[in-house]
Formats: C-alpha cells, structure tokens, sequence
C-alpha cells in the first residue's frame, strides 16, 4: 500500500499558465519551403549514384562474389583453416585463439556467399555450411577449448573432404 505522503501534495498546487495561439504564417517563405516528393527522390538518388561512384573509384566494393575463381579460393583457405584447427591438440595453448579465428572466418564466409543464389545448389556449398554449421554450433555449446567428440569430427571432416572434391569438379 503506498504511504499517505506521496498522496497528497506537500506545497500548493501553481495554476497552469493559459495557452494561446501564435500567429503562424500561411506558407513559409520561398527558401524554406518543403521538398516536394519527387524533388526528394530525385535528390535521393543522386546522393546513391554519388556515393556508388565514388566507391568503386576508391577501389572499395560491396561483399559480393566477384567470381567462381573467388569462391574456390575462399572456400579452400576456409577448408584448410577448419581441418588444421580441428586437428590442434587438446593441450595446445593457441587453440582458443585458432578457434576465435576460425569461427570469424567461417562466419564472414557464410555472410559473403549465403545469399548468392547461383551457390546455393553447389554441393560444395552445402557440404562446406552443413560443416561450419557443426563446427560454430559445437563451439558455442560447449566453449573454444572442448574437443570435438571423434563422431562430429568425422563427419565434418569427410564433408570437407567431399566439399574440396565438388570444388575440384567446379561443383
């Protein structure tokens, strides 16, 4: 129950100041006038094109891939990065670090190449998400340090020996 203090007022209430109306003009004035829409939308797009051109000449480009010869360079460094990091001994002092490493590289992979429509059928492709998918969710369970139970090693394992076969045959 609330305390009969914060009930009742401890000065006299003020009367509220009355409200009046200010005189407003009927239209601003010719340099302040609102945009119109289609004035907007044009300047809108002009800022876009403005600032699309001036990043492909200052050599920055989207996180789009490029080409075929990308995805298969990429994909091999990844596939080479997930086996020496699950092949690191339970002992050794750099395995956090490896793992750290490891799980940015696959998550900036998956964010390059996950909405490209034309590698979404690859089997490499499937093979190489289903793998970092296993490796990531491992990893947040049960923290950089656990080993890799010898199963799920397995099959990670085997699918990037299939994932480098369908990259070989331009799969």
């Amino acid at each position: 129950m609330a305390s009969p203090t914060l009930l009742t007022p401890t000065s006299k209430p003020k009367p509220l100041l009355p409200v009046t109306a200010k005189a407003t003009p009927a239209s601003p004035p010719p340099h302040q006038q609102p945009l119109a829409r289609r004035q907007f939308l044009s300047l809108a797009a002009l800022a876009a094109t403005t600032a699309t051109a001036t990043l492909s000449l200052a050599g920055l480009r989207p996180a789009f891939a490029a080409s075929d010869e990308e995805y298969v360079k990429e994909t091999a460094e990844v596939i080479n990065k997930v086996r020496s990091t699950i092949n690191m001994d339970k002992n050794d002092p750099n395995i956090a670090a490896a793992v750290a490493e490891l799980r940015e590289t696959s998550n900036s992979w998956v964010a390059k190449y996950r909405r490209e429509k034309a590698l979404l059928g690859r089997a490499s492709f499937r093979d190489m998400y289903s793998a970092l998918n296993a490796i990531s969710g491992h990893y947040i369970s049960f923290g950089p340090t656990a080993p890799i139970p010898a199963k799920r090693k397995a099959r990670i394992l085997e699918e990037m020996d299939t994932a480098e076969k369908a990259l070989s045959r331009g799969r």
